[in-house]
């Protein structure tokens, strides 16, 4: 399953709203600097799904906001 995520990093509330069912926004208290948002993103994705990380994969939008993430 494909996703659409806009990422919020280094926001004062972490939170995975789902929009619709392609479409999420992903706030994370994490800079975006040194991919530690994106690592945080997907941690996230992690415990709203109930999957295990390695599960959720950055298919591209490593250094914008936007992302395509497929869930295993």
């Amino acid at each position: 399953m494909k996703l659409v995520v806009t990422a919020k990093p280094k926001s004062k509330k972490a939170y995975v709203k789902k929009i619709d069912e392609k479409n999420f926004i992903v706030s994370v208290h994490e800079p975006a600097g040194e991919n530690k948002a994106n690592e945080a993103i997907v941690k996230a994705l992690a415990d709203y799904f109930k999957i295990p990380p390695y599960q959720v994969q950055i298919i591209s939008g490593y250094t914008g906001k936007q992302k395509v993430i497929e869930i295993l």
